[in-house]
């Protein structure tokens, strides 16, 4: 069986600090509900982007890794599958946010940490 969920399915895999749901909750207040993908781009590092949600369009091959606030937070397969013993973490550190990330100009940007995962046989 595989251990991969679509965009429809979700999966247990992501959780928020006090400090990144009150940057979430201010975000959805100006901008509404949003949604976060798991950048793996160079220019961005590993930083989540935070879009409109129907501002950005998921794919299939995409995987749900659970949600922070109510907001859905996704992720690339091919990253998913170097990252399935990964838990996530979003976090907020000081700085600015991914170009096209709605943390972007509010001098405190999300950054994703990891916890790994011991896999029971």
């Amino acid at each position: 069986m595989n251990d991969m969920t679509t965009a429809t399915e979700t999966l247990d895999k992501v959780t928020a600090t006090p400090e990144a749901l009150a940057l979430l909750a201010e975000i959805v207040a100006d901008h509404g509900p949003v949604l976060f993908h798991q950048s793996g781009g160079c220019c961005d590092g590993s930083s989540p982007m935070c879009y409109p949600q129907g501002e950005f369009i998921v794919g299939d091959l995409d995987v749900k890794l659970g949600e922070i606030g109510g907001m859905p937070v996704y992720i690339s397969s091919s990253q998913y599958e170097a990252w399935k013993h990964t838990d996530l973490v979003i976090d907020v550190v000081p700085g600015r946010g991914g170009m096209f990330s709605l943390d972007n100009g509010r001098e405190k940007r999300f950054l994703t940490r990891s916890t790994i995962c011991v896999r029971p046989d």
